[in-house]
């Protein structure tokens, strides 16, 4: 059973969609990555999965409980939200005391657990100091070690990386990594290499609609829908690009230019992204005693995806 599941998941205002039947699962102990250009309705989405909002039809499950069961479901799941609240002039570990009192977690195990998520998310030299002195990046740790006091199965996180430096960026991609070995994570963002970096598989949601779920490779080959090779050769490479040709008839030159010294660039395709091309290159340029001095399979960057499927928007 998955740990997140939708089926036909949909947020209506008035005659407006902000998500529509949108349906997807994520595994247990998945770091999934939901992407989208501002307004494609991330947030919305999570709401709902959070039980924030309630959907206006579909409906979604978390560890198999489904969404209108709000208050079993909120115990499974840890959620934080883009703009993390806190109250500023408590310190982390009032603040924290406060979290867990309210999550019904018992004073003698408290500051135990305190302990083990200041550990978790590199808190423990701040933690009697006020929330409104510490920096962004420490303040999304805060919010980080709130949601997760509980123990939950569950992680969505909107954002998280919101108004960090790049410093601070790259230390919440470490820490979500080590999350994501153990709980199943649910991570919006519009910044595609955090995604890349931290997340096993991901998809791409515009205007409020499902457009592709998969690995950065999935989406990639999805989008350039065949396959793509550069080479340089030494060699008659009219005679090495015939010979291919036999071999894959479908096989399309896309460029050929000669080079100094008898060296030529070739570029070819074929619409299988699955034919081999690059293999069925290197044989043929054996048998036609060609030197490949480079060869390289071209794929579409995960940017070029987003921007296909969300109609030009970076």
């Amino acid at each position: 059973m998955p740990m997140i599941k939708a089926k036909d998941l949909s947020r209506q205002y008035g005659n407006q969609f902000a998500v529509k039947d949108l349906s997807f699962e994520v595994k247990r102990g998945e770091v999934m990555g939901l992407l989208g250009p501002n307004g494609a309705g991330k947030s919305t989405t999570m709401k709902m999965l959070t039980c924030f909002l309630p959907p206006s039809s579909g409906d979604a499950s978390i560890d198999g409980l489904s969404l209108a069961e709000s208050i079993q479901v909120r115990r499974l799941v840890g959620y934080l939200p883009e703009h993390a609240p806190s109250y500023h002039d408590l310190d982390v570990e009032a603040y924290l005391q406060f979290i867990g009192k309210m999550h019904g977690i018992p004073a003698a195990t408290r500051k135990d657990k305190i302990g083990e998520m200041a550990r978790a998310c590199g808190l423990e030299q701040v933690l009697y100091r006020r929330i409104e002195e510490l920096s962004k990046g420490y303040r999304q740790r805060v919010g980080l070690a709130a949601s997760m006091l509980h123990d939950p199965q569950c992680l969505i996180l909107d954002e998280p990386t919101t108004g960090l430096d790049p410093n601070q960026i790259i230390e919440i991609r470490h820490l979500i990594r080590r999350l994501g070995e153990q709980k199943t994570v649910l991570l919006s963002s519009h910044i595609l290499p955090e995604v890349q970096a931290v997340c096993d598989r991901m998809m791409i949601i515009d205007k409020g609609e499902l457009q592709a779920l998969g690995t950065s490779e999935e989406l990639a080959k999805q989008a350039q829908g065949g396959a793509f090779v550069l080479a340089t050769v030494k060699g008659d490479a009219d005679k090495l690009l015939s010979h291919l040709q036999t071999t894959l008839p479908e096989m399309t030159i896309v460029n050929q230019e000669v080079l100094a010294d008898g060296h030529a660039h070739i570029e070819i395709s074929h619409s299988d992204p699955d034919c081999g091309l690059a293999e069925q290159l290197f044989l043929a340029a054996v048998a036609t005693d060609v030197v490949l001095l480079e060869i390289r399979n071209e794929q579409a960057s995960l940017e070029d995806v987003f921007r296909e499927l969300t109609g030009g928007t970076a």
